[in-house]
């Protein structure tokens, strides 16, 4: 069915909502999340008492930030200003104690080092260039920029990734440093600085609690290999909001391997320009529970909505709402799929080109209790969406309600027990708008 008017048509579909969103209220959906903020003394430090110079690398401020950390730290805590200056400051990596605050002027710019061996050791090879590792009210705010120097990992980020699919290696991505990286740290804040040009993700928050990133801006070529904007990993309590996020990998992605549980995440008013969307996964092992995606834009993404897992890498993550988005020129409007792992889209289709169902007690993904409502994405370059659980884990209880989608094809479901279609407008300009496979049970269209 064409639609003739998608602004009059989304008015229609909003009031007929309101009545259907009154009576599904009562469903047990995620509550808003409010995290615990950083605690810091009123002390200030200025970074060029230390001897750093914002010239463009002629001089080397590492030594200078660690030592106006560690007077920082010994003081108990307090802000350190990076002042506005006519060039960067030069450094190599280094660490934040507890009760700081990271502050760079409007002006002020942190350049890293693009010399692979002052960023040695860690587990992945190399360390964060700003590491935060079993800390406490940590906060790094200011209108100032920091930039990764990416550009000289990339080249070999993408010659490591060719090799590695001509090989079909099960991974591809090259050690590189992480730009931020928190691990194990409570109360934690990025707020309105500038992040560009990171070797590999920009800010990943592992097994924290209490996050906070507003008000921040991401900016990586749509071409960089694996820049994730923003992953917290097993993280509880994550707020990341009025946010614009522009890079070559996932815009956000949630989904954690094996650590805690993932629980209370908000994410809100945010803008995503080009990468692969707001996500959760590819690992889901962790399981994740109580998700909010609200009022955000999505502009030439790769995907709007997307959950993806696969065979031993999945667990459950449930009670998820992804609400109130606008898409343009997206690739795919919604995408929930247990295929990752090199599976064209739509193998699961395909009962007879589907794996083979794993053995008992693997990890399978399972997707459970996930609404995505109120959306309008037009002009998406690939398809609609594809919903597709699996046959030993069937997606269960999906519902979308009030979604307006232009797409070349439309909306595939496979493998889902329980899905509803309310007030759902699908325009495909070939093909159905709904292709269910004969293992979707529960299908109701409303």
């Amino acid at each position: 069915m064409k639609s003739h008017s998608y602004p009059l048509l989304l008015a229609a579909l909003m009031l007929s909502g309101c009545a259907t969103l009154t009576s599904t209220a009562v469903r047990n959906e995620p509550p808003d999340v409010s995290p615990a903020q950083p605690v810091i003394p009123d002390r200030t430090f200025n970074l060029t008492d230390f001897g750093a110079k914002g010239d463009n690398g002629a001089t080397n401020s590492t030594e200078a930030f660690k030592h106006a950390i560690a007077a920082v730290d010994q003081a108990g805590g307090g802000t350190l200003v990076v002042p506005a200056a006519k060039g960067a400051y030069f450094t190599g990596p280094f660490d934040l104690c507890n009760n700081i605050n990271l502050h760079l002027d409007a002006g002020a710019t942190i350049l890293f080092s693009p010399k692979f061996d002052d960023y040695k050791g860690g587990p992945r090879g190399y360390r964060p260039l700003i590491q935060i590792k079993d800390q406490h009210d940590v906060l790094i705010s200011g209108a100032g920029t920091i930039d990764g120097n990416g550009g000289a990992w990339w080249p070999e980020a993408r010659r490591f990734k060719a090799v590695a699919n001509a090989r079909h290696a099960s991974g591809n991505t090259s050690p590189r440093p992480i730009m931020l990286g928190f691990n194990h740290s409570q109360r934690t804040r990025i707020e309105a600085v500038t992040l560009t040009d990171a070797p590999v993700f920009n800010i990943q928050q592992q097994n924290c609690q209490d996050v906070t990133v507003e008000g921040i801006t991401i900016l990586n070529p749509a071409n960089s290999p694996n820049t994730d904007g923003i992953d917290p990993k097993d993280c509880q309590r994550v707020l990341i909001a009025h946010c614009r996020i522009d890079t070559g990998d996932d815009c956000i992605a949630l989904g954690g391997s094996g650590g805690p549980r993932e629980e209370d995440i908000l994410v809100t008013d945010c803008t995503f320009l080009h990468g692969h969307g707001c996500s959760i996964g590819s690992g889901t092992g962790s399981g994740l529970r109580n998700m909010i995606v609200r009022r955000c834009t999505f502009d030439s993404t790769d995907t709007g909505v997307r959950l993806k897992s696969s065979r031993g890498r999945g667990g459950l993550v449930e009670n998820v709402v992804y609400e109130d988005l606008t898409m343009k020129n997206v690739g795919v409007a919604i995408s929930i799929s247990s295929y990752y792992d090199n599976t064209p889209i739509d193998a699961s289709l395909s009962r007879a080109a589907a794996p083979p169902a794993a053995a008992e007690g693997s990890l399978a993904p399972q997707w459970r209790n996930i609404t995505v409502r109120n959306v309008t994405a037009t002009a998406c370059r690939v398809r609609a969406g594809l919903i597709a659980g699996l046959p030993e884990a069937p997606a269960e209880n999906i519902t979308l309600e009030n979604i307006m989608i232009e797409a070349p094809l439309g909306l595939h479901i496979a493998d889902t027990k329980g899905i509803t279609l309310r007030n759902v407008q699908i325009t495909p300009a070939t093909g159905p708008d709904v292709i269910a496979d004969s293992s979707v049970t529960g299908l109701a269209r409303e």
